[in-house]
Parts: C-alpha cells; sequence; structure tokens
C-alpha cells in the first residue's frame, strides 16, 4: 500500500469513526452575502421554482433551550404539510433507544461544517392546518404545536423537558428551498436561502449522502466548491444561531 492510499484509508477511518452509529450525513456550507446572487443566477433558482417556508423558534429572551442543546421550531411550508420539530444536540447515537425509529420523523445524523462535525436526533411530526399562526398570533400557546411523543422524546434523549410558558415566538424567517443537480458534482445539491425581517440573509448549500461515503463525500463537496469559485464564508455559523441570536436580542431589547 503506498503512501497515498495510506493516507486515504486513514482518513476514512478517521471520518468513519466519528460517525459512527449515525443513518447518514449532511455536509453544510455558507457562502457570503455578496455571493448569493451569484449564486442563484448561476443555477436559476428563483421564486417560481422553489419551496417556501416560514420557519418559527420557540426559545426564551437569553435562549435557554439552545444553550442547553435543544431546539423547538416549526414550519409552515406553502402547499404542503406545516410540521414542528424538537431536536437535541449533540448526542451520542448508541445512547438513543431504536424505539424511536418507528416513527417517521425522527432522523439521527450528523452535520459537517467548517467548524466539524455534530451529531443529533429530531422528531418532527405534523401540525395542524392553520395553527402555527394561530400560536402566532397569541390565540393558542406555543404548547399546543407539539405532540406528547415529542415532549418524551426529549426526556428521553436529553433528560429534558420544555415549559412552554417561558418561551417565546422567535421570528419568522422567510425561507426559499431548492434542489439541483450540477455535472461537476454526483451528489444531488439542496440550496436555502433564510431572509430576517431586517433584510439580512444567509444562504446554505449541502449534500446528504450515506455515512459509508462520508470520507469521499467530504473531500469531493469541497473540491467541487473550489471548482466552481465559491467563496465559504470564513464566520460560518448555523442558520439557526444565525436567526435565533438576532430575535433573540430583539425580545431583550423590548423588555428593556
Amino acid at each position: 500500500m503506498n503512501t497515498a492510499t495510506k493516507r486515504g484509508a486513514a482518513t476514512h477511518g478517521q471520518v468513519a469513526r466519528k460517525l459512527a452509529g449515525v443513518d447518514a450525513l449532511e455536509i453544510k456550507v455558507t457562502i457570503p452575502d455578496n455571493q448569493i446572487d451569484a449564486a442563484l443566477n448561476r443555477y436559476s433558482l428563483t421564486v417560481d421554482n422553489d419551496e417556501e417556508r416560514y420557519i418559527y423558534f420557540f426559545d426564551t429572551p437569553n435562549l435557554d433551550l439552545f444553550t442547553a442543546g435543544m431546539i423547538a421550531r416549526a414550519r409552515r411550508i406553502v402547499g404542503e404539510q406545516d410540521d414542528s420539530t424538537v431536536k437535541f444536540r449533540p448526542v451520542v447515537p448508541n445512547e438513543v433507544p431504536t424505539s424511536w425509529r418507528k416513527f417517521a420523523g425522527f432522523k439521527l445524523e450528523a452535520d459537517a461544517s467548517e467548524t466539524g462535525v455534530v451529531k443529533s436526533a429530531s422528531l418532527t411530526m405534523p401540525t395542524g392546518k392553520g395553527l402555527i399562526n394561530q400560536v402566532v398570533a397569541g390565540k393558542k400557546t406555543i404548547a399546543k404545536l407539539f405532540t406528547q411523543e415529542q415532549e418524551d422524546f426529549l426526556a428521553s434523549i436529553g433528560k429534558q423537558h420544555i415549559d412552554y410558558n417561558n418561551l417565546s415566538v422567535l421570528g419568522p424567517l422567510q425561507a426559499h428551498r431548492w434542489q439541483f443537480e450540477d455535472p461537476a458534482c454526483p451528489w444531488r445539491i439542496t440550496a436555502e436561502l433564510w431572509k430576517r425581517e431586517d433584510g439580512a440573509r444567509l444562504m446554505e448549500i449541502s449534500i446528504k449522502t450515506p455515512v459509508i461515503q462520508a470520507a469521499a463525500a467530504i473531500a469531493g463537496f469541497m473540491g467541487f466548491l473550489a471548482e466552481v469559485g465559491a467563496e465559504q464564508d470564513l464566520k460560518q455559523q448555523t442558520k439557526t444561531r444565525w436567526a435565533l441570536q438576532h430575535y433573540a436580542d430583539l425580545l431583550r431589547k423590548k423588555k428593556i
């Protein structure tokens, strides 16, 4: 075995160990705002061929849930079924009970980015039509968006529970989502553009791959980005953190 082959085998082994126990890997990269329009134009991504979503998070002004590794979210998807999600991260995959796999909305996956790999477990459940709007308008409580199964999930995975009475609505984020292909990339690409009420934008592009392909996918996707001239955001942060910090700041200012 030559040196290059040994190096590749070692890299594959390191990645495999990091991802042990998860079902899939999502490789995510954010791009700077000054490159968003170029990316949209390159792939002809417009509001006419997107999936439009409105995303709401629920947390305290001090982001107590987020700090504890929990995320509570609801999505209103135009023309599709609305849903709510509870997520806990990081997790140790072999400590997540297999019984949760009976739910179609359960995910045990890893996100890879410039800052490393984070494993998460989440449970998404459908919500009633119009319920998200009623909660945002204050006509129904935030707790109505989440099921008993989601409550049990957080208690099981993170030994945590949510006191919905202490939470506020953070958002909405207007989101546009596209899936497309590029001949230079062997994986289907997802692009998601989030817009805040202050006009700020964040765009994330990603691919999903089985864990067995992880090492090749990470190297290949990063090589593809370099080839097409994409400038990765050196201050890269997750969409969730970017959104939560902004809306939490607004909440705290209102309380002053």
